[in-house]
């Protein structure tokens, strides 16, 4: 009786600290990860753009997934649902998130449409459609820095990081370690895609709770970037 109950004792004391010893390996990540870079400065603000209520849309002050809808929205719904499903019902909750969806002038009756298809799985208390005009969309696109295109729609399958500052994040090298091992060039990663669920479940995920948690380590005083964010630009610029 004393051996089995040893044996019982033995596998309930590993059952109770195999956990601890897992979070205690965790622990240093979570203290040193590596911040989301800013990968361009200065984004336009929403001033020229009229959203669906009085209450005015910014981007100041807000932490801000940016996606172009274009002139047709329903064409956009594979992108979008999976954008809800993916990132929108993940992050509603955090304070100062918002997702705004640009369309232009003329095409409320679809976005409506779209909006009752996202509403039959969340609310959108947190989803702000605004609408400008082509040439507002253009200017806002052409702030990003990026090397892509709109379409003839003024749409896009890629939604972008915008941090409290209207400053766009990413990745200044956005290499995996099969290509830094076979000496790939160093390459920027400004957006995601949106269609492809991988890249929203991991890569933006990822990169949503990192920019979050650079915001709640500065509300405590104990972030500072400079240095690491330094190092990289150099390192970045001796690569090229």
């Amino acid at each position: 009786m004393q051996i089995k109950a040893v044996k019982k004792n033995v596998v309930l004391g590993i059952l109770f600290f195999l956990p601890v010893i897992f979070l205690l390996f965790l622990y240093p990540a979570k203290h040193n990860y590596k911040v989301l870079d800013t990968v361009q400065e200065q984004v336009v603000e929403l001033e020229a753009f009229q959203g669906e209520s009085a209450e005015a849309v910014t981007l100041k002050d807000n932490i801000t997934v940016l996606n172009f809808l274009g002139a047709r929205p329903m064409d956009q719904s594979t992108a979008v649902l999976n954008l809800s499903q993916m990132i929108y019902g993940k992050f509603k909750g955090f304070k100062r998130f918002q997702i705004v969806s640009l369309v232009p002038f003329g095409v409320e009756e679809e976005v409506q449409r779209l909006k009752d298809e996202i509403g039959k799985y969340d609310d959108l208390k947190y989803w702000k459609f605004v609408y400008g005009d082509s040439k507002d969309i253009l200017r806002m696109h052409e702030s990003l820095g990026l090397e892509t295109s709109l379409n003839e729609d003024y749409a896009s399958d890629m939604v972008h990081i915008i941090d409290k500052d209207r400053n766009l994040r990413g990745r200044l090298d956005d290499r995996t370690n099969k290509e830094m091992e076979k000496g790939s060039l160093p390459y920027q990663s400004k957006g995601y895609d949106c269609i492809s669920v991988d890249v929203l479940k991991n890569k933006m995920s990822d990169d949503m709770r990192v920019l979050f948690t650079e915001y709640r380590q500065k509300r405590k005083g104990n972030f500072d970037s400079s240095s690491r964010r330094a190092d990289d630009l150099k390192e970045t610029d001796e690569e090229n």
